[in-house]
């Protein structure tokens, strides 16, 4: 007789790990993104979450997010520069540092931060009851410690 555990060995052997964390994350973005724009942030779109994604870039200079993003600076910049257009943020010289610049979230970027704090909290409550509470709880603590690790550096 096979167990379930022996089925499930056997779907995701194949599976790389890259999928497996990339699939949800970006369910998760898709999610977050079509309830922001239900919200009243209509202009925002799956790009920019380059620029929103934890933690934000309130007090972030333009090149730690390109680099958090993985993105170039100016891809950045042309996402920052549509974020600043919505009133999202804006880009100011950082005083007696040259030509640096550093990203200040707006009222409106603030609250499209708290809204997906609120979204994000609801999908973990999903995620415990479709998992059970034990399961996700080790999901999430086996998830900080890839986070802590020099396997994501």
């Amino acid at each position: 007789m096979t167990t379930s555990t022996e089925v499930l060995k056997t779907k995701t052997e194949n599976l790389l790990i890259g999928a497996l964390l990339r699939v949800p994350a970006q369910a998760i973005q898709r999610r977050l993104i079509k309830e922001l724009n239900a919200a009243g942030f209509d202009e925002l779109r799956l790009p920019h979450m380059a620029v929103l994604q934890f933690p934000g870039p309130d007090g972030a200079r333009p090149g730690t997010i390109a680099d958090r993003a993985g993105m170039s600076k100016q891809a950045i910049n042309q996402l920052l520069s549509s974020l600043e257009g919505y009133g999202y943020l804006v880009r100011s010289d950082i005083p007696g540092d040259g030509s640096a610049r550093v990203v200040r979230s707006t009222e409106r970027g603030h609250a499209a931060f708290w809204k997906m704090v609120d979204i994000l909290r609801d999908i973990e409550e999903e995620w415990r009851i479709e998992l059970g509470p034990e399961r996700f709880a080790q999901l999430k603590a086996l998830l900080f410690v890839v986070w802590e690790s020099p396997l994501v550096r």
